[in-house]
Formats: structure tokens, C-alpha cells, sequence
């Protein structure tokens, strides 16, 4: 990187001269020589003109007269010209208008400059079209690719503040991101780590953070070979010493570099890059980078309980959990892959963990770091890390449980609700507190539907895969919650009645039909007006939904439950209420709208995660049997 050891004003033209012949002086010494040049043709003239003594030759008094009266013209126009532009330059500040105009900040005076000087030399030496079609966005293209450091610097803060600025960000976007060799450029800056190089490295940080925030032009950063690596190279967490730009050059952390703020351009450059599905796998691919952005999920208690804490710390916290979160929610396979890098990351939970437990002050970091338990959760391999991190289960269940915490409960039971789903080990460290059983009765009487909702899942995935261990317990509190899952059957809509269809079929698992009949009578519902309800839900839902995937399995493992429950002698005859409701219709429907949509419990994008041991069309073919027999299913 070339960089001028003189400011051109300031050199001699002639050696061993001095001060004198410095073309600082030169240059002025020719202008007021022009100027001089100029008055003395105008004195010259007018006293010419106004003596009037040109002779008696012919054609003699005409021809000097136009020459005096063009020498005239040329001087004063030359002098109005002079006078018009030291008044607009130095009187009316035309220099700082423009400068204010375009918000090019402390800079503004030098580039607007630069820039008249350039465009007024394009038209001397080319056409004055060369001038006009000059604009400062393609004159700050041209000095970024300068060779040298003062150009640049000056090209990159044109940038930087055209992007910030409401008017014209959108244009000089669009503009940046169609030239692909201004954007290697600006890539290249990330890697500059010299000290007089840092200005140019944040300034070309903050334009990559304003260009990623358009899809396009996250695909043409992303698309540049070293890209992600360049971007990585902005982040420091202070556990290794970041590579300088030359040996004999002191290491970034000891020449006061700006860290923080370079770290927050890298952070939201990732943040952004990250919206995209392949930019993911690319992310995930970068050897190092994972765990340079973990790293900055690192929270410690004095940060997160000191109000006087600097907001760039928590912002680099939350941008970080906010990547990660991106990351571990990518859909298909490279969002499996993601989800296992990251859990195999032995700070990832513990950095998760310390958040929820002293992040009370810092609500979107709380939140943040349950939606990256909850995306985690979808894999095995995760759920198994999270429940053998101690401490983490608990403080869920803490903020479900706190009537304080409306703004993250939520956020909270959809973590838990994962972590059950299909683990034995996950619900047996929920069922470790003794009084969660409790605690989730009481939130389906909640008023808040999402609440009711979070409670029902997670109770319907600890009746399911809680194990035989835990049957008795589980059995002698669920069992009391069938009257208010039957109401939200009778009244629910969408999700809420999902899960609530859901929970009933798995509290049937410790009833026989005698009790649920009685429990029906009890809560005012005739077993007639029940099974037209469950027949009317199935008619609702003709096709599958992704809002609602699970609800006609539901449906349907309720109603062989019920006309299993009838073959065993207990409670009403089911199967002939089922078939006054039309039962039979609507399940030889339903075996013709089959989809492998209904065979998994959750779905990453369009991949389905957690398959049903049993197919919702072997589910639907045993409820027809059973309705073309009488309750009972036959021997195979």
C-alpha cells in the first residue's frame, strides 16, 4: 500500500530552493499574475478606447477598435469569472454548502474538493461531457481503487456517509452493488490492519454493513472468493491475537485499535449475510468463525448486572446470539449440520445459560438465548447437551412459571415443548421439580392462549415419552385436567385446539372409556355432541394444513381410541355414534388427502424432523377397520 510522504502543495519545484519555489507559492504567484495580466488589459484598453487615436488609415480604426474592444471583453469576462467564483467559494461557502447538502461530515470540505478540481480537469482535457457526467459515487468508486491512502480514504468516506444518508442511500446501494470491482475493494479494505489503515478498514466495514442489507447484494459479497474470511478477520474477542498486516507491526490489541466497533460491523455483515439459506452453510463452513461468534455470546454477570455497561458490550452479545439463532434455525440439511456444530461447542449452551440466569436487565437477550434452545432442540444430539448442562431446565421452567414473565413465557414453553418432544432424558429432568406438575395444571387456566397452549404441549410430550417410571405420577395429576382439555376441544380453534385434541389422546393412555364418559358428564358434554364435535373438526380440515399439521392424527388416534375403549366394555357404544356422525365418510376422504406432511412432529422448513412411528395412513386404515367391525380391531 503506496502512501504519499508529502502533500503536493507543499513540494519544491526546483531543488535547493527553499520555501520559495514550492508550488504552493508558484501556484498563487501565476494566479495573481493573471489576475495582474487581466487589469492591465483592461486599463490598457479603456485608455485606448477612450483616447480614440487610432490614425487615418483605412480599415486601421476599425480593426483596432475590435481588437481593443475583444481585449476588453476576454479581460473582464476573465475577471467577472474570478470574482463570481471567490465570492461563491469564499463568501457564500459553496464548498461547505455542498459539503452540508450531501452530509459527507468532517471529510466533506476535501472531498467536494477533490472533486471539482477532477471534474473541471475532465473537461480541460477531454470533453466538458466528462465533467458532467461525474457524480461523487463514481468519483469515490475510482479513489477506493487508488494505490494510494489518502484517496482512498477520502473515496470510502464518500461512501460511508452516501449510505448512511436517507436520500441517497438507496442509489448509491444499488449503484455499489452492480460493480463488483468496488466491492472486492471494499472486501480487501476488511484485511488492511496497519494503524493508519483502521479508518479506512471501519469505514469500508460500515458501506459492507449497509450493502448486505439488500439480498442481492448479500449474494454478490457472499459470491467474492474470501469473503466470510475477510469479514472474520473484523472480529476480536481478545482470546488470540489478531494477525497484523506486516512483521514488524504491533499486534492490533496493542495499538488501541477500535475493537468494539469493528466487531459490531462484523457482526451485523454476518447478520445479514446469514438471511440467506446458502450464506449459512457458508458461515458454517469457515474454519474458526463459529466459534469466534460464540465467543462473543460470552456474557459475563458484571456485564449483564452493571446498568452502567457499555452498550457496545451488549450489543456485540446480542448480535451474536442473534447470528447464532439464524444459524440454528436454517432449514434442511445444512441447518442439521449447523445445529450440531454449534451444540458440539462446549460454551454454547453455559454461554446460553449464564444469560437467562443474570440477564433480568437484558429481556431480548433472555429471548434470544431461549429461541437458540428451542432451534437446538430439534436435534438429538442438542437436547442431550442442553439437559446434561446443569441449571439450564430449571431456569426454564423458572420463567414459564414466573406470572411476571408474560413477555417471555412463551418463548420459554416452546423450549421446554422441544426439549420433551421424543426424550425420555428431557422429561425426566423437567419431572425433576417436584411441583412442575402443578405449575402446568395451573397454566392451562391461564388467560393467555400461547401459555395454555406451551402448558398442553409440554404436558402432552411428558404423557408420551416420559416413560413407565414416571406413569404413576403423571397419571394422578393429568388425568384431572380432562375437563378443561374438553372445553378448549369443544370451543378451541387452529393451534390451541391441535394441542388440546393432542393431550386428550395421550391422558386416555391412563383412563379407561367408563371414566372418560363419566369425565365427559361431568363437564356438561354429551358423548353424541363430543363425537360430532370431533367429526365437525375433521370436516373443517378436509385437507392438511401446515398451521395445523398434527390435527387430523390427533383426531383420528382419538377416535380409535374411543372405539377401542367400547370393545373393552367401558363407557358408551362410540362406534355407533361415530357412524351416525358419518365417521366412515369422512376418514375415506381423509385416506385419499394423505400426505407426508402429517408423519412428522415438527419441520425444519420444508424438511420434516421427528417421524411418527406409526404413518397417519396405516393410523387412518385402523380406524375404518375398526368402524367396519364392531370397535374391535382384528387379528393380523
Amino acid at each position: 500500500m503506496k502512501q504519499r510522504a508529502w502533500h503536493a502543495p507543499d513540494v519544491s519545484l526546483l531543488p535547493y530552493t527553499g520555501w520559495v519555489f514550492v508550488s504552493k507559492k508558484i501556484g498563487r504567484f501565476l494566479t495573481w499574475m493573471q489576475v495582474l495580466s487581466a487589469f492591465t488589459c483592461v486599463t490598457l484598453s479603456v485608455m485606448r478606447l477612450w483616447q480614440n487615436k487610432f490614425g487615418d488609415e483605412p480599415n486601421k480604426r476599425p480593426a483596432l477598435l475590435l481588437f481593443y474592444t475583444l481585449a476588453l471583453t476576454e479581460a473582464l469576462l476573465f475577471l467577472l469569472e474570478k470574482a463570481y467564483w471567490a465570492w461563491k467559494i469564499n463568501m457564500c461557502k459553496l464548498l461547505e454548502q455542498v459539503s452540508g447538502d450531501c452530509e459527507l461530515g468532517a471529510y466533506g470540505h476535501v472531498s467536494v474538493t477533490r472533486f471539482f478540481y477532477d471534474a473541471y480537469s475532465r473537461c480541460i482535457t477531454g470533453s466538458i461531457f466528462d465533467g458532467i457526467k461525474m457524480d461523487l459515487v463514481t468519483f469515490a468508486e475510482e479513489l477506493i481503487l487508488s494505490e494510494f491512502l489518502d484517496e482512498q480514504l477520502i473515496g470510502v468516506h464518500i461512501l460511508q456517509q452516501f449510505v448512511k444518508a436517507q436520500g441517497s442511500a438507496r442509489d448509491t446501494l444499488r449503484k455499489v452493488g452492480t460493480s463488483s470491482r468496488s466491492i472486492e475493494r471494499l472486501i480487501e479494505m476488511l484485511n488492511w490492519k496497519r494503524p493508519e489503515e483502521e479508518e479506512v478498514r471501519r469505514c469500508a466495514a460500515e458501506v459492507l454493513s449497509k450493502l448486505a442489507g439488500k439480498r442481492q447484494n448479500a449474494l454478490r459479497v457472499s459470491g467474492i472468493p474470501g469473503a466470510i474470511e475477510s469479514i472474520m478477520s473484523l472480529l476480536y474477542t481478545g482470546s488470540t491475537t489478531p494477525s497484523s498486516a506486516a512483521p514488524h507491526d504491533a499486534s492490533p490489541a496493542a495499538r488501541g485499535y477500535d475493537h468494539p466497533q469493528l466487531n459490531l460491523f462484523g457482526l451485523l455483515i454476518l447478520k445479514k449475510l446469514a438471511r440467506d439459506h446458502d450464506n449459512c452453510g457458508k458461515i458454517g463452513n469457515t474454519r474458526g468463525l463459529l466459534a469466534k461468534i460464540i465467543d462473543f455470546t460470552h456474557a459475563s454477570p458484571a456485564l449483564l448486572d452493571n446498568p452502567l455497561t457499555a452498550d457496545s458490550q451488549v450489543r456485540a452479545v446480542k448480535r451474536a446470539l442473534q447470528v447464532v439463532k439464524m444459524l440454528v434455525s436454517t432449514t434442511g440439511g445444512t441447518g442439521k449440520l449447523l445445529r450440531q456444530e454449534v451444540a458440539e461447542n462446549v460454551f454454547t449452551v453455559s454461554n446460553l445459560r449464564g444469560i437467562l440466569k443474570h440477564g433480568q436487565q437484558h429481556k431480548p437477550l433472555q429471548k434470544l438465548a431461549m429461541d437458540i434452545l428451542t432451534g437446538l432442540a430439534m436435534d438429538d444430539g442438542a437436547k442431550q447437551v442442553i439437559v446434561s448442562t446443569g441449571g439450564v431446565v430449571k431456569l426454564l421452567l423458572s420463567i414459564f412459571f414466573n406470572a411476571d414473565e408474560r413477555e417471555l413465557s412463551g418463548d420459554a414453553g416452546e423450549a421446554l415443548a422441544m426439549l420433551a418432544l421424543e426424550s425420555e432424558a428431557s422429561c425426566a429432568a423437567i419431572l425433576k421439580r417436584g411441583d412442575v406438575l402443578d405449575h402446568l395444571m395451573s397454566a392451562l387456566e391461564d388467560d393467555g392462549e400461547a401459555r395454555r397452549r406451551n402448558a398442553a404441549r409440554v404436558l402432552r410430550n411428558l404423557c408420551a415419552y416420559a416413560g413407565d417410571k414416571h406413569r404413576e405420577r403423571l397419571s394422578a395429576v393429568v388425568t384431572n385436567a380432562i375437563p378443561m382439555v374438553l372445553k378448549a376441544t369443544m370451543t378451541g380453534r387452529d393451534k390451541i385446539l391441535e394441542v388440546s385434541v393432542g393431550l386428550t389422546t395421550q391422558i386416555c393412555r391412563f383412563i379407561d372409556g367408563e371414566r372418560f364418559t363419566a369425565e365427559l358428564r361431568g363437564a356438561g358434554i354429551d358423548e353424541r355432541v363430543y363425537v360430532e364435535r370431533l367429526a365437525a373438526i375433521l370436516r373443517e380440515h378436509r385437507y392438511p394444513e401446515i398451521r395445523v399439521p398434527r390435527m387430523r392424527r390427533f383426531v383420528v388416534q382419538q377416535v380409535i381410541w374411543l372405539m377401542d375403549s367400547s370393545a373393552g366394555g367401558g363407557g358408551g357404544d362410540y362406534v355407533s355414534l361415530l357412524r351416525g356422525a358419518g365417521m366412515e365418510r369422512l376418514l375415506e376422504s381423509i385416506a385419499d388427502t394423505t400426505s407426508e406432511l402429517e408423519c412428522y412432529h415438527v419441520f425444519s422448513g420444508s424438511v420434516g424432523i421427528g417421524k411418527h412411528r406409526e404413518s397417519f395412513s396405516a393410523a387412518v386404515d385402523a380406524a375404518l377397520e375398526l368402524l367396519a367391525g364392531d370397535g374391535a380391531r382384528a387379528e393380523a
